[in-house]
This record gives C-alpha cells, sequence and structure tokens, in this order.
C-alpha cells in the first residue's frame, strides 16, 4: 500500500507517531507520505518537545525512516497533489475543525486539503480523525459534507474496554482501529470477545 499520513493542528500528535511508527514497521505498505501542517509544528512541541520541519519523521520514528517521505504543506506540487499518482488511500490525524472545513468546501488550499480533494474525487479512502469536543454545529456540517464527499468521519475517541494503564496503550489502540479500517489489521489488536 501506498499511502499519506497527514497531521494538522489539533491536540492528539502522540496518535500520528503512533501511527506513522506502526506504517513504517508494516511489511504491506512500501510508501507513506507524511505532511505536517505548520499548526502541527506548534502542537508537536508542546504535546511531544519536538521542535523544527527539518528531520521530523526521524524524530518521531526514533530512527531513519526506510519508507517514509516528508513533504511541505506548501508543496501544492507533490506527487499526493496529482489523482495519477497512485495511492491507497489518506489518513489525516488527527484532523482539526479547520483543516476539515477545508477539505469539506474543497478549498485545496495546502498540500494536506488537496491531497484529500484527490482523494476523495480519485473515490480512494479517507479517514478524517477530527479532534474537537464539544462540536458546535458548524464542525456538525462540515463532518456531514465530508461524509457526503466520501470520506470516513473517525472521531478521535479512545477504547476503554481493553483496560489501557498508559495513554500510549490508548495511542497505539486507536490507531490499530483506524489502519483496520483502511485495511492494515495490525497484529496486536485488541479484538472484543463477549463469550469469553
Amino acid at each position: 500500500m501506498n499511502l499519506t499520513l497527514a497531521i494538522t493542528g489539533a491536540s492528539g500528535v502522540i496518535l500520528a507517531r503512533e501511527a506513522l511508527r506502526a506504517l513504517e514497521a508494516d511489511d504491506r505498505v512500501t510508501r507513506v507520505h507524511f505532511v505536517a501542517s505548520e499548526n502541527a509544528l506548534r502542537v508537536l512541541a508542546e504535546e511531544l518537545g519536538l521542535s523544527g520541519r527539518n528531520d521530523l519523521v526521524e524524530k518521531l520514528l526514533g530512527a531513519k525512516p526506510a519508507k517514509t517521505v516528508q513533504l511541505s504543506d506548501a508543496d501544492i506540487g507533490a506527487s499526493i497533489a496529482s489523482g495519477s499518482h497512485p495511492s491507497s488511500g489518506m489518513i489525516v490525524l488527527p484532523c482539526s475543525m479547520g483543516t476539515l472545513a477545508a477539505i469539506a468546501h474543497g478549498l485545496a488550499n495546502s498540500l494536506i486539503a488537496r491531497a484529500a480533494d484527490v482523494t476523495l474525487k480519485e473515490l480512494r479512502p479517507l479517514l478524517l480523525c477530527v479532534r474537537e469536543t464539544p462540536f458546535n454545529r458548524i464542525h456538525l456540517r462540515n463532518m456531514t459534507l465530508a461524509a457526503e464527499a466520501g470520506a470516513t468521519i473517525f472521531p478521535v475517541i479512545p477504547a476503554f474496554y481493553n483496560q489501557p494503564q498508559r495513554t500510549s496503550e490508548m495511542a497505539k489502540e486507536f490507531v490499530c482501529r483506524v489502519l483496520a479500517h483502511i485495511g492494515l489489521p495490525q497484529p496486536g489488536a485488541y479484538v472484543w470477545k463477549p463469550e469469553e
């Protein structure tokens, strides 16, 4: 699979780090195009203590990437901005309400928004892991618009039935659910078995 992972300026960048690590380790994935918005850089600094755009993928992975390519959100001419570029789908994790609005209204004013627009028009999977609470009517309308255009709205809502002890466990389990939804079930993911 050839996937795009974008992170935006919403809280929850630990989820993006876990997703990037899982995608980098998954043998079914051949290429990951990674894009961080300008606002994501601030959240990365505040939540994970990571500063700057240089070597961001390496900082998130804790090692040199083997298959992840970092793109600038300002590079509207990048490969993922074209429908002719082969792609298996796109994940925006976390997805801010501003990015959701841009995608829902087809603004294509950044590489993330343009790549999402291309993903929709080519009928490829687009998962928008929205992160906000509570939702106002504008948020709800934008989610409806994006869903009607073909996106999957996948709110950042952690599971508790697996009895997580740390935030990292919650993040990994959420990422497992996201990746399973895009066709990449992960080993070690919790599976609910009520009969046991």
